[in-house]
């Protein structure tokens, strides 16, 4: 289990930043007062993860209904029916950016001017950093990067907004630079470091996994390069098994210390799963831990899913009917804890992209072992469920004759790996989203909702957060410009036709 001393750190933090005392006259207003890293650490980590305002807006109301993982009747569950709040649609950039991107900056910009760059500190943060801005520039496309997070450390209030070829190829650049620094042992942080438990083994192959998802993302646009970048990836070390998951475990409590997924889950009940995921978990064993009925009834036997683009008035027309409590959900037993771990990226999901690679360029192994890294995502898919809680265990004999039913097939790999990479990043749907968008798949069928602002296609991007219009509005206004109008049917610079 890993270490969860971090609540004490966070505590000190807290507490210390809530100080009404007068050491606040003394202290410069444009200067953030030093703290050690390893306070801070924690911090940006678990802002990183997401808290319920962002979790619920972004990653739920529109990425995972969008992605057909759930469903909803409610109208302010705007995903599947294609329509636009815009205060929803920016939630992710109105945290993340004041929060964990303010957090990043700070310390990176703390240790150079520590002269530690050559610590391996620096390098996890830099790659903690890259993860949080690569989730952010995949929902919105061209975004503040090289002066973002900057107010207090460059008095930057108003950043420009970089586009996103230059972001992606920073990004790649600061992952290699970054995993090359780290050759193993133990870094200082020790348990600060809520993630890895300070070992520097893992964040290498977390920094060259992330390598490997990004450096596919640019398929579309530039296959030469999204081949190098895979190769160097590769070449680099990735996950090899479910122990190096990059994950934050939560715990209730309060605020940041809980999963905001689940505080989610907590504060609104009226999601279920959607039809589209419920069909493809037919005779999949994952599906009792997954699902159940509103009532924690989990017999695959009754198990049903919701059609995306109903309303509450619409719904009597459905073929299931409009009894809410017949359709199933999230499992409440198994993935709705406040305890829940948080997932940035899983082992499965490397090995579905080695699969990929070895198909497109005989990577990994060569296109002969496709299928055994096919074979490998689907167990640890499965098998990392186990995570949330010992009841999400999925036996090895239930695993093994999924896959006798459910044969990689050459004919269709591509879009057989990267369907199961879809079931894989359930609830990470910031991840569904962006991965959908790369590669069509799964094949989504779109719903028609009336008043759509999409024309009855899934979205392409969620629209920028409404305030930099007006304090930022020079930098909004170029950004627009040059990527095109801030609309959900705008397609980020790799989403390329």
């Amino acid at each position: 289990m890993k270490n969860i001393f971090y609540l004490a750190v966070f505590s000190m933090l807290f507490f210390t930043s809530c100080d009404k005392g007068f050491e606040d006259i003394n202290v410069d207003p444009t200067y953030a007062p030093t703290l050690d890293v390893k306070y801070k650490f924690p911090q940006a980590v678990l802002y990183t993860a997401g808290q319920r305002y962002e979790s619920w807006r972004g990653n739920f109301i529109y990425c995972s209904v969008m992605m057909q993982h759930l469903a909803s009747t409610q109208g302010y569950w705007n995903g599947d029916k294609y329509t636009l709040s815009t205060g929803y649609a920016g939630a992710l950039w109105e945290a993340e950016y004041p929060q964990a991107i303010k957090t990043l900056e700070d310390m990176k910009a703390q240790l150079e001017a520590d002269e530690l760059t050559a610590s391996p500190e620096y390098a996890m943060v830099r790659i903690l950093r890259v993860f949080s801005f690569h989730r952010l520039t995949d929902i919105y496309g061209d975004i503040p990067y090289s002066e973002a997070g900057k107010g207090f450390i460059d008095g930057v209030l108003r950043p420009v907004y970089d586009d996103q070829e230059f972001i992606y190829k920073d990004m790649l650049n600061e992952l290699k630079e970054a995993s090359d620094a780290l050759s193993g042992g133990t870094s200082a942080l020790g348990t600060s470091d809520i993630i890895f438990n300070g070992d520097l083994t893992k964040w290498k192959k977390w920094a060259n996994s992330m390598m490997l998802r990004l450096g596919l993302r640019l398929v579309k646009r530039d296959p030469a390069l999204a081949q190098q970048w895979a190769q160097t990836a590769i070449e680099g070390g990735v996950m090899t098994s479910n122990e190096d998951i990059a994950y934050v475990i939560h715990q209730s409590g309060n605020g940041i210390l809980q999963n905001g997924n689940s505080e989610v889950f907590l504060a609104d009940r009226s999601s279920r799963i959607s039809k589209t995921f419920m069909d493809f978990l037919q005779g999949d064993p994952r599906m009792p831990v997954l699902v159940a009925l509103p009532d924690g009834n989990n017999d695959v036997a009754v198990q049903k899913g919701l059609p995306n683009g109903y309303d509450g008035t619409t719904i009597a027309n459905a073929p299931g009917g409009d009894d809410m409590s017949t359709y199933s959900e999230v499992n409440s037993n198994t993935l709705q804890g406040l305890d829940a771990p948080m997932f940035f990226q899983t082992y499965a999901e490397v090995e579905f992209m080695l699969a990929e690679s070895a198909v497109r360029w005989g990577l990994a192994g060569g296109a002969a072992a496709a299928e055994d890294h096919y074979n490998a995502g689907v167990t640890a898919a499965m098998k990392f469920l186990e995570l949330y809680s010992e009841d999400a265990a999925i036996d090895d004999a239930d695993i093994a004759t999924y896959l006798a039913d459910n044969p990689y097939d050459p004919a269709n790999a591509l879009e057989q790996i990267n369907t199961q990479y879809w079931a894989a990043t359930f609830l990470n749907e910031y991840e569904a989203f962006a991965n959908w968008r790369r590669t069509g798949f799964p094949v989504l069928t779109p719903v028609n909702y009336p008043g759509n602002v999409t024309n009855g296609t899934i979205p392409r991007r969620l629209t920028y957060f409404t305030g930099e219009a007006v304090t930022n509005k020079e930098n909004y206004d170029a950004a627009v410009a040059s990527q095109g109008p801030d609309l959900l049917t705008t397609r980020v610079w790799w989403d390329a036709e």
